[in-house]
């Protein structure tokens, strides 16, 4: 039996996902399209559309697993929590459905693509188009961040990761993982 990851990169005005599947060594994508609720003014109407179409997704695909990027900054509060929010609809629809899921942070699936946390995303998308079958539409930029993101958990569930990204979650000139061993081997970088 083949693989077959769902990823969500989740948004509260468009959600990207992307389903991926791996046979006999080729990955492929299945589906990789983008929810939009830019026309929904009512956060929770677009919350409830979320939690909707990612459990249809769910049972039209049948997943082994899932995958969804979890936020980690922005400048505006009020974006970031609608985004949390975003993120916990497609959990919920996930968990829903009794199925395993796992959050990746957006330098994770980048570095585990291109070897760079720092890459663009035209970057992340060349290297996709190397190593997965795509459909001939052109992708979303929210559908490539998800078909990302499905890349990344399949990668990992494999054990074909990058030095980095392991499960060693920690700074890589910080063994220990503390503050003061952070700061004592890296002076230059503290102002």
């Amino acid at each position: 039996m083949s693989d077959i990851i769902l990823g969500i990169d989740p948004g509260s005005r468009s959600t990207g996902y992307a389903v991926l599947t791996k046979e006999k060594g080729q990955l492929k994508a299945l589906r990789c399209d983008t929810l939009t609720m830019a026309n929904m003014d009512d956060h929770a109407d677009r919350l409830q559309y979320i939690f909707e179409k990612i459990s249809k997704i769910v049972a039209s695909n049948n997943p082994t697993s899932c995958a969804v990027e979890t936020p980690v900054y922005g400048v505006d509060p009020l974006a970031m929590l609608k985004l949390g929010r975003a993120q916990a609809a497609a959990m919920l629809a996930i968990t829903d459905n009794e199925l395993p899921v796992t959050e990746y942070y957006p330098k994770q699936v980048k570095k585990s693509i291109t070897g760079n946390g720092n890459a663009s995303k035209e970057q992340v998308a060349f290297m996709l188009k190397k190593t997965v079958s795509l459909p001939d539409e052109k992708l979303s930029n929210d559908a490539t961040d998800a078909l990302a993101i499905a890349w990344c958990h399949i990668m990992k569930k494999d054990g074909i990761q990058s030095q980095n990204t392991s499960g060693n979650k920690r700074h890589q000139n910080n063994s220990n993982g503390s503050w003061e061993n952070f700061v004592a081997n890296n002076p230059d970088r503290i102002k």
